[in-house]
């Protein structure tokens, strides 16, 4: 119920009567209609029009009486309760939406993370290796596990070389545990859902499922505290907004307050509301309380309720769009983070390359052997072959089920080696296990490069170490080699020149060269504890050349990337002449940039650079080569202490620490399970392609955010300027809390699920990344909201102070075509916004059907609220004239866009202040990290 005050003066005392509005017939004052009776006030009664009149202006039949439904609906539906239920169902719609959203996303995790557990497991059956769901295994199971496998279950350590494994997700060390059955190590114990990160082994299962260690503390967690780019960009932008409301809200409050004790507040008759002394202190009292309560209604701008939801709405719809391009997406934020990457730093096998190794070159001495033929080369540089390929592997040979044919099994590299070995070498793995004996095994270390095998020749009783690895590393520890007879020559400097010319020639052909060495070791160094492998004073037994094709398409999708502003870096374990070799190929790198320029760097160079050189260089590198998990760390935090917005693109073990340090971690479908586990996402189709998709989307994301925040600020600031306006000239504040929530909160959502529907565009893409430190409110959006508000601004004060006199209308007409144009105008912006900087708003949008579909329905709606809710919603029905006036009005925004979208603007933003969000960075143990040689 609304009051107001008026002053009776009489000649000894002042009277001041509470002049109350009825509060189902707000023309009639209610104090009037008790003093017409008690006091025999024919006067007033005229005014009123006599019985008839007053009857009349009561709604009250003098025939049949009042309608009783009429007055019970209405003690229900008083507008004192619109202000709460506004309120209400503002935090109940919000609240609503949003918990839709989530439930549905992460039924859709749930769905996916069911895919994307049923790991395919090694297990033996039957005498020989068979792959399996891991929901398949059964108690009692022998289980391989090779280098970067997850556990699939609890049991007991039976065999293997060098496992290690980590135990992170069961116990807060974070260094990887070593499983083994020796004195020195004595731990057999395999839990579930840990990872290997080096080595191979096999394991008895004992438990399955839930009865694992696992399975008794698994819990679900989320990171709430997530400062993601966008996040903590529209948290400032609320912060701000809710700031100047507040500062609005206690201004008008002051000018109010100001007005009332200075005597210049009215009352509906004229006399002043506040007479000094005269005035008793309880009117006073209700008088301050009415002040208090009118900047209520504009704290309701500061309300953002319909962001959040435009925000959730939009990253649910670009992750749908996600998962049915082949991306599936492990965290919403992912999706949102995307549309701000600044740089991308891809590994190369596996990612920019299929990982689909085959041997092409075989080099012996100084011989290419595939000019000769393998029957040129000595039967005992054969054998010798066969030992360092065969027993120095993770991978393994069984024969088909049909007989006919081999299987290999193991890491890309060591399938390819052994593929070759066994057609070109007529590697025999069983008789090799025979008659070979392995005393030592040390599995692959990423810092050496390299692998090794200790192992006793049963035939003739001598022992060898056998080393296998990268083929400059290798190199360095020879100081003789083999030629094609068998002869050992002597490794000088000039021989040495030539090799590494073959080593280069071949990385320059983008092959991955490996190399095998080998030398004798006497028996009494073989004695207890001196049968650590040390690699010196080796000969050199031969070179081979893999071949690791490009992913179709990644030249194109690099290309798109840099079109679309954001530089690809690759960073890989293989030698620098391999990595530039790709690079190039693969357009990361141009044909004239080398090292000099520093686009070419090596890990250990990078490493050893002080902190400064470090932040000085990053930008410039397009390529690190022998890169550590250390250095592609290195790497990533320095680009996000520059303000980057990194994502890393890995399927490795050693990606691992890089992939969680970076703002996005992706991986690929074909990736190791510790690879996937912590990527935010994962592309199912293994397509370098499908990448620039996800980039896409997100750009989308992020501009689809910024023309909801152009709309919501347009109705902001043009709100909040007509109620400090209207409040401070007449002290009363002009759009209600209830109109402020449906144009706020119904209207602009509409709108924003209308905006969330657009594709990915060309023009999208050329811009430049907003980044880390980039405002999101642009000098663009800036012009065209603050256009379109001053322009709402215009229409509505006017129609507020002669609206009733233009359109010769009623109040509650006049305050139904406010709301009403209001209304439109934001319907009509959202049209205005499809295109936030092209002239021609309407390019294209005949083939979104969906958008027109939500335009269509919003309209609608407010036509509803208009002309059948006026008991709800207090309007007042409109004719066709008083329609066309409204739409009119909402229509002149068009070519007031259209005119200011000829407005220039500098790139310097208006507004300068810190946009930077919290960096975090994550501490990895990386000693005793042990990688997959294939992984580079």
């Amino acid at each position: 119920m609304s009051s107001k005050f008026q002053a009776t003066i009489s000649s000894d005392s002042v009277v001041i009567d509470i002049v109350e509005r009825h509060p189902n017939f707000p023309e009639i004052v209610q104090s009037v209609l008790t003093q017409i009776v008690k006091q025999k006030n024919l006067d007033q009664l005229r005014e009123y029009g006599g019985v008839e009149g007053l009857a009349s202006s009561l709604k009250t039949n003098l025939k049949h009486g009042i309608n009783g439904d009429f007055y019970i609906q209405s003690s229900y539906l008083n507008p004192n309760r619109y202000d709460g239920g506004s309120i209400f169902v503002t935090v109940f719609v919000v609240t609503a939406i949003s918990a839709i959203v989530k439930f549905r996303q992460n039924r859709r995790f749930v769905k996916l993370s069911k895919v994307s557990n049923n790991i395919q497991v090694d297990v033996l059956r039957n005498g020989g290796e068979q792959k399996v769901s891991r929901f398949e295994i059964v108690v009692g199971d022998v289980v391989c596990l090779n280098n970067g496998d997850q556990v699939p279950a609890d049991g007991l350590f039976i065999g293997g070389h060098s496992l290690l494994v980590d135990e992170s997700s069961m116990i807060a060390e974070t260094n990887p545990v070593e499983v083994d059955l020796s004195h020195n190590h004595n731990n057999p114990f395999l839990f579930s859902d840990t990872k290997v990160t080096s080595g191979n082994g096999r394991m008895l299962v004992t438990s399955v499922g839930m009865n694992t260690t696992w399975g008794e503390i698994i819990t679900i967690s989320i990171d709430s505290n997530e400062h993601t780019p966008l996040k903590y960009k529209l948290n400032k932008l609320t912060s701000s907004i809710g700031k100047v409301v507040l500062s609005v809200a206690f201004l008008v409050q002051v000018i109010l307050l100001i007005r009332y004790f200075t005597g210049n507040q009215k009352d509906m008759n004229g006399n002043a509301e506040y007479n000094g002394s005269k005035t008793i202190a309880y009117d006073i009292l209700n008088s301050v309380f009415d002040i208090i309560a009118a900047p209520v209604t504009i704290l309701v701008d500061a309300i953002q309720g319909g962001l959040p939801v435009a925000v959730t709405l939009s990253l649910a719809h670009s992750m749908k769009r996600m998962m049915s391009d082949h991306a599936m997406v492990g965290k919403l934020s992912a999706c949102e983070t995307m549309g701000f990457a600044t740089t991308i730093c891809a590994d190369k096998t596996g990612t920019l390359t299929l990982n689909q190794m085959k041997v092409t070159t075989f080099w012996l001495g100084q011989d290419c052997i595939e000019e000769k033929g393998i029957s040129s080369v000595a039967t005992s540089v054969v054998e010798l072959l066969h030992h360092g390929i065969g027993l120095n592997t993770t991978g393994s040979v069984n024969m088909s089920a049909s007989g006919f044919e081999f299987e290999f099994s193991g890491s890309p590299t060591e399938k390819a080696i052994l593929s070759w070995a066994v057609s070109e070498l007529n590697l025999d793995m069983e008789g090799l296990k025979q008659s070979g004996e392995i005393l030592h095994v040390e599995a692959f270390n990423s810092t050496k490069k390299q692998s090794g095998v200790l192992m006793r020749n049963k035939e003739q009783n001598i022992i060898n170490l056998h080393i296998k690895g990268g083929a400059e590393m290798v190199l360095a520890m020879c100081s003789n080699y083999y030629d094609v007879s068998g002869t050992i020559k002597v490794l000088d400097d000039d021989e040495r020149k030539i090799f590494d010319g073959i080593i280069q020639g071949k990385a320059a052909s983008s092959l991955r060269c490996i190399a095998f060495a080998h030398k004798q070791v006497p028996e009494e160094e073989n004695e207890e504890g001196k049968n650590q492998i040390e690699g010196n004073c080796l000969t050199l037994l031969g070179l081979v050349g893999l071949m690791d094709a490009c992913r179709p398409g990644v030249k194109e999708a690099v290309q798109e990337f840099q079109y679309e502003g954001v530089n690809v870096k690759m960073v890989t374990g293989d030698n620098i002449f391999t990595a530039r070799a790709i690079a190039t190929e693969c357009g990361i790198l141009k044909p004239n940039q080398d090292m000099e320029s520093g686009a070419v760097v090596l890990g250990e160079q990078f490493r050893n650079y002080t902190l400064e050189e470090r932040m000085e260089k990053v930008n410039n590198i397009s390529v690190m080569a022998r890169a550590s998990p250390r250095d592609k760390l290195l790497m990533v935090q320095c680009l996000k202490q520059k303000d980057h917005v990194v994502a890393v693109i890995g399927d490795g073990t050693n990606d691992v620490p890089a992939l969680k340090e970076a703002d996005i971690g992706l991986s690929m479908g074909q990736g190791t399970e510790v690879a996937k586990e912590c990527s935010d996402i994962v592309i199912l189709d293994d397509s370098f392609g499908s990448v620039a998709t996800v980039l896409r989307w997100g750009r989308c994301v992020c501009t689809n955010v910024q023309k909801f925040i152009q709309l919501q600020l347009t109705l902001t600031v043009a709100t909040l300027a007509i109620n400090f306006v209207v409040s401070v000239s007449t002290g009363e504040v002009p759009l209600s809390a209830v109109e402020l929530v449906w144009v706020n909160l119904i209207i602009n959502t509409s709108g924003a699920l209308a905006l969330a529907t657009e594709k990915p565009t060309k023009e999208l893409m050329g811009k430049p990344p907003v980044g880390r430190t980039k405002q999101l409110i642009t000098n663009v959006m800036w012009r065209n909201l603050l256009s379109q508000a001053l322009y709402q601004t215009a229409v509505l004060l006017t129609l507020q102070f002669k609206g009733e006199a233009i359109f010769k209308v009623s109040a509650n007409v006049n305050d139904t075509l406010i709301l009403n144009v209001l209304a439109l105008c934001q319907v009509f912006n959202v049209i205005f916004l499809w295109k936030l900087e092209n002239k021609n708003v309407f390019e294209g949008i005949h083939k979104n059907h969906l958008f027109l579909v939500i335009i269509g329905v919003t309209i609608a709606v407010q036509v509803v609220v208009v002309e059948f809710l006026k008991k709800v919603a207090g309007t007042e029905r409109l004719n066709w004239w008083q329609w066309g006036v409204c739409v009119g009005f909402a229509l002149v925004s068009r070519p007031i866009g259209w005119v200011v979208k000829w407005i220039p603007v500098p790139q310097k933003p208006f507004l300068l202040h810190p946009c930077h969000p919290p960096i975090s960075h994550t501490s990895f143990s990386l000693t005793p990290l042990e990688l997959d040689p294939a992984s580079g």
